[in-house]
C-alpha cells in the first residue's frame, strides 16, 4: 500500500462523524425493536432485557460514514425517567411512544421537560468500548456527551412506534405532530415490524439535528473570539513616548 493511500485512510478515520443517541421511552413502546431494525435491517418482536445495553455500528447518511452509538434504555415503569448519567452522556435523543398506550404518550410529554432540565446538571456521560452490534449491561461514566450545548436544547426526534396497529390506536396522529411542534422536532409515526427506511430515516435527523447544533456552537465560539478581538484598542503608554523618533 502506498503512502498517499495509507495518509487518506487516516484522513478518513480521523474525519469519521460520530454521534451517541439514547432511545428513551416508556416499556413495552418497542425501542429494542427499533434500534436493531436500524442496525440490522431485522425485525426481533419480543426481548426481555433488565438493563440498559449499548450498540456501535458505523452507518452510511447522506453517503458518508457515521459512527452510530445506541444507548437502549430500560424503563422500569412509567414513574421512571431518564437518569441523570444517561442524559448527559447523550448527544441526541429518539424520543420514543406508542399509538395503541395513551400512558406512553403522556410520559413523553414529561420526558422533554425532565431532559432540558437536567441536562445541564451534571456532568456523567461517556461509555467504554464495545463489540459492533453486541449488547453490553455497563454502567455510564465520563464527560458530557459530544460538544452539544444543553443551552440550545437537546435534539431529539420524536417518533411513534406500532402504526400497524391502527385498530388499537389510542393517540391520534395530530397529537404526535402538535407535541413534536411544541418540542421542535422531527416526528414521524412507522412500525418496527414493518418499516426499514422510515426507521432508518429517524435515527438519521437525529444525527442531523446533533450536527446542526455543533455547527452553531462553533459559529458562537469563532463569533465570541472574533468580536473579542474586535474590540481590542492598543492604547499608547509612557514608555512609548521615550523611544527615539527617525
Amino acid at each position: 500500500m502506498t503512502s498517499n493511500a495509507i495518509r487518506g485512510i487516516r484522513r478518513k478515520k480521523s474525519s469519521l462523524s460520530e454521534v451517541k443517541i439514547a432511545v428513551l421511552g416508556a416499556p413495552g413502546v418497542g425501542k429494542s425493536a427499533l434500534i436493531v431494525r436500524f442496525l440490522t435491517k431485522r425485525y426481533i418482536g419480543e426481548y426481555d432485557h433488565q438493563a440498559e445495553q449499548r450498540y456501535r455500528n458505523e452507518i452510511l447518511v447522506d453517503g458518508e460514514p457515521v459512527l452510530f452509538e445506541i444507548l437502549d434504555t430500560c424503563s422500569k415503569n412509567m414513574e421512571a425517567l431518564p437518569s441523570q448519567e444517561t442524559i448527559n452522556w447523550a448527544d441526541g435523543f429518539l424520543l420514543v411512544y406508542s399509538i395503541t398506550d395513551r400512558q406512553s404518550f403522556n410520559w413523553a410529554k414529561r420526558v422533554r421537560l425532565h431532559i432540558c432540565e437536567r441536562k445541564a446538571g451534571g456532568r456523567g456521560g461517556g461509555l467504554g468500548s464495545a463489540a459492533t452490534l453486541t449488547p453490553t449491561a455497563l454502567p455510564l461514566s465520563g464527560g458530557m456527551g459530544g460538544d452539544v450545548s444543553p443551552t440550545l436544547g437537546p435534539p431529539m426526534v420524536l417518533l411513534a412506534n406500532k402504526a400497524d396497529m391502527v385498530h388499537l390506536r389510542q393517540v391520534s396522529t395530530e397529537e404526535g405532530e402538535i407535541l413534536a411542534k411544541d418540542l421542535e422536532s422531527f416526528f414521524c409515526e412507522v412500525a418496527a415490524s414493518e418499516h426499514v427506511l422510515q426507521v432508518a430515516n429517524a435515527f438519521h435527523e437525529v444525527f442531523k439535528e446533533v450536527q446542526n447544533v455543533r455547527k452553531r456552537n462553533k459559529t458562537s465560539l469563532l463569533d465570541r473570539v472574533l468580536g473579542s478581538k474586535a474590540t481590542r484598542i492598543y492604547v499608547r503608554g509612557k514608555s512609548d513616548s521615550a523611544l527615539p523618533k527617525d
